[in-house]
């Protein structure tokens, strides 16, 4: 009797409810934000085929994974809140886009787990390990694959791209719309740690983030696929606010879940979460357009779908952290 009215009153959710969140970027950075202030057990499990900007350079000068969406989402998971938590993330004066030896714009916290790397001789689980213990990280983040990974990805008119930085920035000639994303090589070897923590998932989140370079990635890596296939556990997708200019532009929610659907092969996800809330205006100096919700072209979701006003107010094409935590709180406990 107690217990119930602690969990129903008081809001402390049940003890050890483990999350699997499959992304990177600031989209799983604010899920992560928003949901380590409860009890849940997380992990993050994020892309390694970031070639772009700082990470990209790291990743190439000292034959590391990328670093970026690692120390964003233990950034996310962190405790501190010290001028350590600030320390991580300050980067230095600089092009993020110069060589790939140089100092200048890069962030403190990607040259730490370089560091951390060399220190333990390559051993990334070590590494991970003890950049957690540092930063007093409230969960997990974990590399999806090991090895060298890249993606390219086919336009809707058949254009290859090759790389995540040119699919990202949209450098390459012909129209910008991206139709699949692929892996190379085509069947990378999963890392172990994160197929476990899918396979012991109670819940699995997806999204949000930019589809192509940061949450498919993830999600086609064929043992993660297949795993999530097969996995029992509560299967959400958080749509994005906004559309990204190169990778959905002009998508609206249906086209999301074509897009997964295409590239999983069938409909795996539980729950459809959606932004309903286009109000506040968007800054022209990007391109994002909000990402539209047309209940006629989603019959065949609607027993799956949950709306509802998630935006970030300050910064309206990403979703609010806490508005986020509480309603996958909701759905979950």
């Amino acid at each position: 009797m107690l217990g119930s009215f602690i969990k129903n009153y008081l809001e402390i959710p049940p003890k050890g409810i483990k999350i699997v969140c499959l992304g990177g970027g600031v989209g799983t950075s604010q899920v992560l934000k928003g949901l380590r202030k409860y009890n849940f057990d997380l992990t993050s499990i994020v892309s390694m085929a970031d070639d772009g900007g700082s990470a990209g350079r790291l990743r190439r000068a000292f034959s590391v994974p990328p670093p970026g969406d690692i120390v964003n989402c233990l950034a996310a998971l962190s405790d501190e809140e010290s001028i350590l938590k600030q320390l991580l993330l300050y980067r230095f004066a600089g092009k993020r886009y110069g060589k790939d030896t140089d100092l200048g714009g890069q962030k403190l916290g990607n040259l730490i787990f370089v560091a951390l790397s060399d220190i333990f001789k390559g051993d990334l689980n070590k590494a991970l390990e003890e950049f957690s213990k540092i930063i007093s990280s409230h969960g997990k983040v974990l590399p999806a694959t090991t090895g060298d990974v890249n993606i390219w990805a086919v336009t809707k008119a058949g254009k290859k791209v090759f790389g995540e930085e040119k699919i990202d920035l949209g450098k390459y000639n012909g129209s910008k719309e991206l139709s699949h994303v692929h892996l190379e090589p085509k069947n990378p070897k999963a890392y172990t740690h994160s197929m476990e923590a899918v396979k012991k998932a109670d819940v699995i989140i997806a999204g949000p983030g930019d589809l192509f370079t940061t949450v498919l990635p993830v999600l086609i890596v064929p043992q993660i696929r297949q795993s999530l296939v097969k996995s029992s556990a509560r299967k959400i997708f958080i749509v994005n606010v906004a559309n990204k200019p190169f990778e959905t532009t002009n998508y609206n929610v249906s086209d999301y879940l074509q897009a997964l659907k295409n590239h999983l092969g069938s409909d795996i996800f539980d729950t459809i979460v959606v932004n309903n809330n286009n109000k506040p205006k968007l800054s022209g100096r990007f391109n994002y357009s909000y990402v539209s919700y047309v209940e006629g072209q989603l019959r065949a979701y609607s027993e799956k779908i949950i709306t509802d006003n998630l935006i970030d107010e300050n910064y309206p094409i990403y979703h609010d952290s806490e508005k986020l935590a509480k309603l996958i709180r909701k759905l979950i406990v």
